[in-house]
């Protein structure tokens, strides 16, 4: 997938962009008459409040919190959480010891751990059929008042016939860790018929063989879906050194009121940081600031959960991405990096949505797309799986969107007159090299220095010397001995 980038400017867009604006209780805009540096959803009209929000009231403060932020409302209007109060836990720990258990892989732990602390807002648990079906067939969720929120991801968990009929008449089950360590609760479930095939088609628009989370997680899979409300028993932890990394919507949201934000930008990727991305990301902040914004803040937010195996592993991405940071590429004081726990399915289009709902639930209400977000190359033809250019033109018209704006990038490639990475000059074409991931992957693995400005030397230092682990591993490997 290249690295190719690119920008669409809209001017018709009518915002409340100035955040000077005198705030009052009713919903209000303006026409920004400037070129917006954005691209918002055309389906209704979009209004920014930058009123101090709460979440609505809920009958439940188990399952929802106040949230306290001054740049959107999480979907539903309430943030979910869904971990038990620790002095809760003794006791629904030994009511789930006597449940019917269902071994939970490590993927559906990563989907518990979403759910759990709200990055599916309103979603409350892994989903019944008629979530699923809304999820597969409209990519949103209806609400009781009939609006929508976006929900473009079935978030299922699939189990085989033995543990449905282990399960048989129980209303709850437990959830266990692949380790056998109790995970949560699983209550008022429902069990229904996995149509693979379907499921397959409509995620990924193809039934090639060779995607990635179909082979990991849907071939594998039990022939049915159980769904229901989600009771955590604790906190879901990795211990792999970077849960403090690992920040919830919850804890984002305190962190952009305790820097004092008035807009959060949100840069979704699972690649390392080139300073084409830097570049686009300053710039960004710079249009922000410009636009009337006193205190933008950047949300550097790489996926944390499964990725293809060819992708660089996460503890290598976050080491590279605080060189970056160290090596002053992007600024610390305006820069929030964090893990998020989503696995990722390569869905084009279709998972992009996704990515942007999740981060509208952390309070980002800017959100940047790139060229061919959540693609890859078709796993049987060489060409890419998806057009490149519908993952920022289904963001701007997706439903439950609507209250997010849309950035998407601008081209940056290696100018070769200037040695850096720049924006794209048409005019002089000639002068500009587009280094694609993969390019730069083969750079590192041959021991290869990219062109200088590329990378900043820090976080080139750390892809190097992944590469050369991968190879000191693969040398010492043993041969198969073949009998005769």
């Amino acid at each position: 997938m290249s690295l190719t980038i690119e920008l669409h400017i809209t001017t018709t867009t009518h915002l409340n962009l100035n955040p000077q604006t005198a705030i009052s209780k009713r919903s209000y805009s303006i026409q920004f008459q400037s070129k917006s540096i954005y691209h918002s959803n055309p389906l209704t009209p979009l209004v920014l409040s930058h009123r101090k929000m709460c979440a609505l009231p809920s009958s439940s403060s188990k399952v929802s919190f106040t949230v306290k932020s001054s740049l959107i409302d999480p979907d539903g209007g309430s943030l979910v959480d869904l971990v038990v109060p620790e002095s809760e836990r003794a006791a629904k720990i030994s009511e789930a010891e006597a449940m019917p258990k269902v071994k939970l892989t490590k993927i559906d732990l990563e989907w518990a751990h979403v759910i759990s602390e709200g990055w599916a807002s309103p979603l409350k648990g892994f989903m019944r059929e008629d979530e699923y079906l809304q999820s597969l067939h409209f990519n949103s969720l209806r609400m009781k008042d009939g609006s929508l929120v976006n929900l473009s991801l079935p978030i299922v968990l699939s189990v085989d016939d033995e543990a449905k009929e282990r399960i048989g008449e129980s209303i709850d089950v437990a959830l266990i860790a692949p380790n056998g360590d109790l995970v949560a609760i699983l209550r008022r479930t429902e069990i229904y018929k996995h149509n693979k095939e379907e499921r397959i088609a409509r995620t990924w628009g193809t039934t090639a063989p060779g995607l990635p989370y179909v082979e990991e997680v849907i071939t594998p899979a039990g022939n049915w879906l159980i769904g229901g409300d989600l009771e955590v028993l604790k906190p879901i932890k990795y211990n792999d050194g970077l849960d403090h990394y690992r920040l919830s919507p919850h804890q984002l949201r305190r962190e952009f009121d305790r820097r004092q934000a008035d807009a959060v930008f949100a840069f979704q990727l699972r690649n390392p940081v080139h300073n084409g991305h830097a570049l686009l990301m300053n710039d960004t902040r710079r249009r922000l600031l410009e636009s009337g914004y006193k205190n933008p803040i950047l949300l550097l937010h790489p996926l944390g959960g499964f990725t293809k195996a060819d992708d660089v592993p996460l503890d290598v991405r976050m080491e590279q991405h605080s060189k970056v940071l160290e090596d002053g590429i992007l600024d610390p004081d305006t820069t929030i990096v964090a893990i998020f726990p989503s696995p990722m399915h390569y869905a084009g289009p279709t998972e992009v949505q996704w990515h942007a709902k999740a981060r509208i639930n952390a309070g980002a209400n800017f959100y940047i797309v790139g060229r061919d977000p959540a693609g890859m190359g078709h796993p049987t033809e060489k060409r890419d799986l998806y057009d490149p250019d519908h993952g920022k033109k289904v963001l701007s018209m997706a439903p439950g969107l609507e209250k997010l704006n849309i950035l998407p990038f601008r081209v940056a490639a290696y100018d070769t007159i200037e040695k850096k990475m720049a924006f794209f000059d048409p005019s002089r074409a000639k002068d500009f090299l587009f280094i694609s991931g993969t390019k730069m992957r083969t750079f590192a693995r041959n021991g290869e220095n990219p062109p200088d400005g590329f990378m900043c030397p820090g976080g080139w230092e750390v892809l190097v010397k992944y590469y050369e682990s991968l190879q000191a591993e693969e040398a010492t490997e043993k041969p198969a001995v073949l009998s005769t």
